[in-house]
This record gives C-alpha cells, structure tokens and sequence, in this order.
C-alpha cells in the first residue's frame, strides 16, 4: 500500500480488497471475498469483490488507489473516551507536587509564544494516538483551550490526528483533583456555572467535572477518591452544561463521588468504583452496607440512563508492577488496588446488568502511553474476564454509542467515515494484533506502516502485566 498525496487525500475513489472483514457493530464475523470502497473521506460501499458492482467501481479507480490486502486484517478503528493530550506517558524523573504541574501550566499559557510550543506537543500526542490505530478520541481535561485549538486545525488539514470530541480545561474545586492545572478551581456554585458557560463558548464538544480526588491526591490509606465537589454544584453545572447542549463526563474514583454524579446529572462515569465486598481486597468495608451502595448505584444507572467509561490503564500498572521501578509510596500503591478493585466490580456489575461501558486509557498518567491504547483493550479482556471479541466492540460500537457518534464511525458500513484499522494478524484470536498497525485510515486518508516513537523502559515493563495465555 502507498499513502495518497496531495490535499485530495481520502477524496478520491479508492478501494481495499483481499483481506478478512471485520465489519464491527454487533458482530465480529469475519467476511471474506468483500471489498470496501471510499469516496470523499466516507465508506461509499461495501461489496463481493466478484461482483458487477465492484467491477464496474473498480474500473473508475488507478492502480495506485486499488489497495490489495493480500489476506490481513481489516476492522473499524479504535475509539478512546478518555485521553489527555498534555503529556506522553513517561513519569517525571522526581516526585511532582501538585503546585508544581499549576506552575507548568500556568507557564505554557503564559505568552502567545509558550502557547503554541504547548499546542505543538499535544498536538504530537494526538498524531501518536492516530499512528497506533485510534481514530478518534475524547479528552478529559487538558491546557486551556488547546484541545478545541487541534480538533480544528486537524478538520481543517493542517495537523495530523483522530477525530476530536474535546473537552479543553475541566471544573474542580480548590484543593481538588487537578485544581489549577488541568481544571478550574471553583470556589462556588455560581463560579461553577461560569466556568461551565466559558467552556462552553470555546465550542467543546462536552463538559468535565472532577467531583472526587485521585489516587496522588490520597490523604489516607484506603481512602482514594474522597469526595470533593458538592452534589449543589454538581447539579447546577450539569443543569448548565445541558442547558448548552453539552453532555457531562465526570472524574469519579469512589462510591460516594459515584452517587453524587448519577443523582445530579452526570451523563459518563469516567473510572468508577463500587465498595469492595470480597474479603480479599483492599478496604473492604461492612458487606451489608457495601450491597446496599452497590445496589443504589446501579439502580441510579438505570434511571438516569448514564453510562460508565471505564480505565483500567492508570491502576494495572500502578497497583502491579515493582514499587522498584514506579518509586511510588507504599500509599499510593495500596491505594492504586483499592481503585482498579472499584473500578473493575462497577464494570463488571455494568456489564451483568445491561449498562453501557465504554473504555478509555486515561493517557498521559505515568505508564500510559498515547501509543498503547491496546493495552486497555487486553486489560478489560483479561480483569473484567471478557472475550476479545467483546473488548474490540465495546472499543469501537459500543464507545462510539456512548459518544453519540455511532451515526458516524465506530463500525464499516456505507455512509460512516472511511475510519480503518489494517493488521497483520487476526485481533479476534489476539489482541496484541493490534500492537503494530500494518495501516490506519482515518477519514479515508491512509498512513501506511506508521511509525511511532517509543519507550522501551515502559513497555518491557509493561508487557509483564499482560501475556497472551
């Protein structure tokens, strides 16, 4: 295969044959003898290869455009619903203090100058996510308004990258998780509002709360994600975000922050977690009580028809690799299994039930990397006890439903954006196939055999975490 030049990349008639269909949606079938043309960034047919149809098309099309798969993989492009540009994934060489990422922040948005250096990095963070097969994407909080900044200038042809459903600077209150940094401070419900209104106005695609802390932010042991935003506030900014047609995503590491979103509007569930019951984990509290939260919060699922974005990425890590290697507080790290413990239950009692999950990898936390969104995919495969087949659908259907974007990609069907995903072995079987993308096509645009650049120190790391059994 062989990229298009010139500003008509995608436009023109193209077609991809010879290769093993994974068309998506509800199904992974794999369908042979098909070939998929696109036409103006858009999937124009998908057809048997030998039939008149496809040759009539097929004679309208160069040689240069006729892409022979010769027997690899074809499956619509992954999707992340939750992703920080700001950074790459590699933890800081020293211990940062919460005052020291305000400063850092504050600094990169300090003159037009310093600004568009910023830009420029998150901006080669999206272009990472796209070269390793992620098509599109939902930020959770980032600088300022450089979100909706590379959104536009990707629609626009003049950066490279997925699809942007952006939401620039989140809302916390003082003290709060990323307060000063990655999120406004609000000090009360009528500065809740207002931050909510000048998000708005920067033309986000949706609005992000952060109502508990965080596991870095922990003041005890076995009390990550203490509840920080008040439920007034949490409902008068969600009645404003909704008042701008904007759904709300919201940062929530505990029970009580989990009650606190689903009662006063909150549209996604980012993280979750539901009390531990088992007598193995961490922070276990009264099984009685623990049932009875679990039951409201799933009943509160059902009523309000809210869904939950789970990120298992950040916890795996955190909670499982050598203490030698992360440097983290013994803290930290108790704290970390107390999470992915929460996270995982509320996943697994979403599926149980019926309620939408989405997956995200929460990207730029220490040892997630924007490349390696298929680490999510294997570890929602193997925690939550999953098929594969089902961790490739909720990572493309089912995050596109979630978005409200199903209309437009997250399956290969005629009208939907040319948003593809080549690999040289079966996904289905593996998911590590989805490691090396042969090929990625976003909007119809190809980037063939895409190079990403690596960090090899956290990907040996990594790769003790998941193993194909």
């Amino acid at each position: 295969m062989r990229a298009a030049a010139g500003r008509d990349r995608g436009k023109a008639l193209t077609a991809w044959r010879g290769g093993v269909l994974y068309t998506g949606g509800d199904g992974w079938t794999p369908v042979t003898g098909h070939t998929i043309f696109t036409e103006d960034g858009r999937i124009l047919a998908i057809l048997p290869s030998l039939c008149d149809n496809a040759r009539t098309l097929e004679r309208k099309i160069p040689a240069e455009r006729m892409h022979d798969l010769q027997g690899r993989y074809m499956m619509p492009g992954l999707i992340n619903l939750h992703v920080h540009l700001n950074s790459g994934g590699r933890p800081a060489k020293k211990k940062m203090k919460p005052g020291d990422y305000i400063r850092l922040v504050h600094l990169a948005s300090s003159n037009p100058v310093l600004k568009e250096a910023a830009l420029r990095l998150t901006a080669s963070h999206a272009k990472t996510l796209l070269m390793s097969g992620v098509t599109t994407i939902r930020t959770m909080g980032g600088i300022a308004d450089l979100d909706t900044r590379i959104r536009d200038r990707i629609l626009a042809g003049r950066l490279t990258g997925p699809r942007v459903l952006a939401c620039n600077t989140g809302i916390s209150v003082p003290g709060g998780h990323v307060a000063g940094s990655l999120a406004y401070p609000a000090r009360s419900v009528s500065e809740a509002v207002d931050c909510v209104d000048r998000i708005a106005s920067e033309g986000t695609d949706l609005i992000k709360l952060m109502i508990t802390g965080g596991i870095m932010d922990a003041e005890r042991r076995g009390e990550p994600g203490a509840l920080k935003m008040p439920p007034e506030m949490v409902r008068a900014a969600c009645d404003r975000a909704h008042h701008h047609g904007l759904p709300v995503a919201a940062h929530v590491e505990s029970p009580a922050g989990m009650i606190a979103a689903l009662e006063n509007g909150v549209d996604t569930i980012e993280h979750g977690a539901l009390c531990p019951t088992g007598p193995e984990s961490p922070g276990t509290s009264a099984d009685g009580e623990a049932v009875r939260t679990n039951a409201r919060i799933m009943e509160l699922f059902h009523e309000t028809g809210a869904s939950l974005v789970t990120t298992l990425s950040p916890v795996v890590p955190l909670s499982g690799l050598d203490p030698a290697f992360t440097h983290m507080r013994e803290m930290d790290r108790y704290n970390s299994r107390v999470v992915l413990d929460g996270i995982a239950a509320c996943a697994r009692q979403c599926l149980e039930e019926g309620i939408p999950v989405g997956l995200g990898t929460d990207t730029g936390c220490p040892y997630v990397t924007q490349y390696d969104t298929w680490r999510e995919l294997a570890y929602f495969h193997s925690f939550l006890e999953v098929t594969e087949q089902k961790a490739l659908e909720t990572a493309t259907a089912g995050n596109a439903r979630i978005a409200g974007i199903y209309d437009r990609t997250g399956s290969l069907e005629p009208g939907k954006s040319a948003d593809l995903l080549i690999l040289g072995r079966d996904p289905v079987r593996d998911l590590t196939a989805l490691r090396d993308p042969e090929a990625v096509v976003a909007r119809g645009i190809l980037y063939d055999r895409p190079e990403i650049r690596r960090y090899p120190e956290i990907d040996t790391q990594l790769d003790t975490l998941y193993r194909k059994e």
